[in-house]
């Protein structure tokens, strides 16, 4: 069948105009003269069946069985045209629809790679977040196990903070009791060299009583002892302060005549107890010093026992700010 717009009538206007114009009537020309319209199997059917037309008037009648045949002829040819027609409209239909599939097709490739990419990044994001999981969970379990130390750890510096509790306290009561001790003994100390001391002033008041004595026996005897009651006085006045006055009036008695030698032995005897008052002096002063010595021992001791405490709180300190 004939396109929309194409048929025999308007194919045989065009060829009468150009052969109006002079010009050859071909299956091209027709086509442009329609406005590039049309099928050229169409237009070549119709231009045949023109031409054919034009020798059937140019011709002389023939036998109706000729024109049957003729007709028969023509119908089919025209069927075969239809058919090529029919066949060219199919190709190009098939053609179109096989460009469009190609379209889709492109279309559907290009989605399908979108897609792939998209599932490609999906994946690589899966994976990422798979391993993160796994990250995580090794994480989770090394942090658990951390913090299962942790408490452990924490279990073990209490139990720790409380035996160092127990030491400072003991180490408390133990610099108490020290400190007591050393008052005590500081005490002690003080009282016994106070009782020392009072002891000492009552035997150096009696040596000085008995030295008076001497003086005022001396002052009884001779005018001419005066000399020697002199140097006995100031014998008897150095002797509280150092011993060597003792040796000068030993001398000076040594000179003296028979009752000097007596006075000499009262001085003497007098010597003798402030000697042994010396003698003790020396002793109660090394007394005083070991006490000192013991009591200097004791404040080092307190001072080390101090030292521990504080060590014992700064260890115990640094451990629980770590």
């Amino acid at each position: 069948m004939a396109r929309g717009g194409v048929n025999k009538a308007i194919v045989q206007k065009a060829r009468e105009a150009l052969l109006a114009r002079g010009e050859n009537p071909s299956i091209d020309a027709v086509r442009v003269e329609l406005g590039n319209t049309g099928s050229k199997t169409t237009i070549h059917r119709y231009l045949k069946e023109l031409d054919e037309l034009d020798q059937r008037r140019k011709a002389p009648q023939q036998g109706l069985s000729d024109e049957l045949n003729e007709l028969v002829a023509r119908v089919a040819q025209r069927l075969a045209e239809e058919g090529e027609e029919q066949i060219e409209q199919a190709l190009a239909a098939s053609r179109v629809e096989k460009s469009e599939l190609l379209e889709q097709l492109q279309a559907s490739q290009d989605a399908l790679r979108q897609l792939q990419q998209q599932l490609d990044i999906q994946r690589s994001a899966l994976d990422t977040e798979s391993a993160e999981l796994q990250t995580c969970r090794t994480t989770l379990q090394a942090e658990q196990t951390r913090n299962a130390r942790l408490s452990q750890s924490n279990l073990d510096l209490e139990a720790r903070m409380k035996d160092k509790d127990e030491q400072i306290r003991s180490l408390e009561e133990k610099h108490l009791h020290a400190r007591d001790a050393l008052e005590h003994y500081r005490g002690a100390i003080k009282e016994q060299r106070e009782q020392e001391q009072r002891r000492h002033e009552g035997q150096l008041q009696q040596v000085q009583m008995e030295l008076r004595h001497l003086q005022q026996t001396l002052i009884i005897k001779q005018d001419e002892l005066t000399q020697l009651n002199r140097d006995n006085e100031r014998l008897l006045t150095e002797a509280r302060q150092q011993q060597k006055a003792y040796l000068d009036q030993e001398l000076v008695k040594e000179r003296q005549t028979g009752e000097i030698n007596s006075l000499k032995t009262l001085v003497a005897q007098g010597e003798g107890g402030k000697q042994v008052l010396l003698d003790q002096v020396s002793t109660l002063q090394h007394n005083i010093n070991e006490l000192a010595d013991a009591l200097e021992k004791r404040s080092l001791e307190a001072n080390e026992l101090a030292e521990e405490l504080d060590a014992a709180r700064a260890t115990i300190a640094k451990k629980v700010d770590g």
